[in-house]
């Protein structure tokens, strides 16, 4: 079977999604399937990319097709990049044949064109894999507010479903949205991103990665993945509670990475005068079970309203790292749920800086409480979403679409 897999991030560009889809990429090479990674020219391009629009390399077992886009953090310039990367999609449409799949990972919910035409033309299967709920997440974060823009992007939604032969969603919380817009539940199956559990695992706080950024001998409160549209309100809230927090001289927060809203959550920080906050960019994929060793808490900040929109893949990665998990989510959110039920974590309400300050409080002062927290957090994510596990369940679905 071949399987071509549209991801609008690949490896080396920096965040989850890139791993991920790697992950995915090999994981379904091995099983025997023949994958072609349709996406774009990595943001920082190097020398091997630097000047060049169009790039097929060999990955060893699989190919990776690369489309240049614009590489922009605005909304307008991220929307002009989904739709050239959906137009390099169309071009890649002369390749698909009967009996292929598509997998879609959305947004951008533009690859409904050349899902559209590879099955009209082609006979090809699609699977759509959603990853943030769009264009929900888009309304509720003020980025889409036109009407018209609304009104269009719904029913771009609503198409895209019903073209699909299968929907893959992240969580619980995912595919009863989806149902509540009139999917099929024959269409939805529930696959959770992954975690390399072998990769990520516990380690000493006191490493290498540690002492190089100054966090030896800090109670580390540490934020770690893109900062986006989904979170940025959320950890203003956060470094209000770190500002509540500044007469406790051990208390560190630190957030690394990038994203669209990076400018602005630095920008609150020197708003508020904040010298317990520490920003870092992404660090090499190498060092991340080191940097999140470093930690004594990790945040996972979700906007309200948006709790239900968008599932971290980093809260499975902070579960495997063995570090208690500090949800910045709704009461009713899935994961606040998570955290409660399986005891691996604590969640404070996202708008309340007060109530963050003191969940940081009450961590920092039970240790024994912070262990057992963290050892609940592995066993659950090495038992539920370890890489082997869910890339088999993602074969599986594959070999089902094109069984019928």
């Amino acid at each position: 079977m071949r399987v071509f897999l549209h991801t609008m991030y690949y490896l080396p560009d920096f965040g989850s999604a890139p791993v991920l889809m790697d992950e995915l990429a090999r994981g379904l090479a091995a099983a025997g399937h023949e994958v072609e990674v349709v996406t774009t020219m990595p943001r920082e391009r190097g020398e091997e990319f630097r000047g060049l629009f169009y790039s097929r390399r060999d990955a060893g077992g699989f190919t990776v097709k690369r489309f240049w886009a614009p590489a922009t953090p605005r909304p307008l310039g991220r929307l002009l990049a989904w739709n050239v990367y959906t137009a390099g999609a169309l071009v890649n449409l002369l390749s698909v044949r009967p009996g292929d799949v598509l997998f879609l990972r959305t947004p951008p919910l533009q690859l409904g064109l050349p899902a559209f035409l590879a099955r009209t033309l082609g006979r090809a299967r699609v699977l759509v894999n959603v990853q943030d709920i769009h264009p929900d997440l888009a309304i509720e974060s003020g980025i889409l507010r036109n009407p018209a823009g609304i009104a269009f992007a719904k029913a771009l939604e609503r198409w895209v479903y019903g073209l699909a032969d299968r929907i893959a969603v992240i969580s619980d919380d995912f595919a009863r949205n989806l149902r509540g817009k009139g999917v099929p539940e024959r269409k939805i199956a529930l696959l959770p991103n992954w975690v390399d559990t072998d990769a990520v695992r516990p380690g000493p706080k006191d490493n290498p990665v540690a002492r190089r950024h100054g966090l030896a001998g800090k109670f580390v409160v540490m934020y770690s993945g893109t900062i986006s549209i989904s979170s940025d309100r959320a950890l203003g809230r956060a470094l209000e509670a770190a500002k509540l927090l500044s007469g406790e001289p051990d208390v560190l927060f630190v957030v690394v990475g990038e994203g669209l809203r990076k400018e602005a959550v630095r920008e609150r920080a020197a708003a508020l005068g904040l010298g317990n906050v520490l920003f870092l960019p992404f660090q090499p994929y190498r060092d991340l079970p080191a940097l999140l060793a470093s930690s004594d808490v990790l945040l996972v900040p979700l906007d309200r309203g948006k709790s239900d929109l968008s599932v971290p893949s980093k809260l499975y990665t902070f579960m495997a790292a063995g570090r208690p998990v500090l949800g910045l989510a709704a009461p009713g959110s899935e994961v606040a749920a998570l955290l409660r039920e399986r005891d691996c974590g604590v969640a404070a309400p996202p708008d309340d800086p007060a109530a963050i300050a003191a969940a940081v409080r009450g961590l920092a002062a039970s240790p024994d409480r912070r262990r057992a927290l963290g050892l609940n957090a592995r066993a659950y994510v090495v038992e539920r979403f370890a890489k082997d596990k869910v890339l088999r369940d993602y074969d599986m679905l594959l070999r089902s679409m094109v069984a019928r």
